[in-house]
């Protein structure tokens, strides 16, 4: 199992709610959370492979977010 870390562009719980049930329901996504309070706004995702990554980014992309690995 893996963790990302993606510094993203959601700010609060309306838009996470507008990513939830893709984030939950992405086979490669073994689990996630984000941190609202930190600056980041850092989502956390674990994962088996890297292949997550592309996933992730689609899923916040598609629904008008933005996000940075690191």
């Amino acid at each position: 199992m893996q963790t990302f870390r993606f510094k993203t562009t959601l700010k609060c719980n309306n838009c996470v709610a507008k990513v939830k049930k893709q984030l939950d329901t992405a086979k490669e996504i073994a689990g996630w959370s984000i941190d609202l309070k930190s600056p980041d706004r850092i989502l956390t995702v674990e994962a088996e492979g890297n292949e997550a990554v592309s996933v992730v980014e689609r899923i916040l992309q598609d629904s008008g977010y933005r996000l940075e690995i690191i």
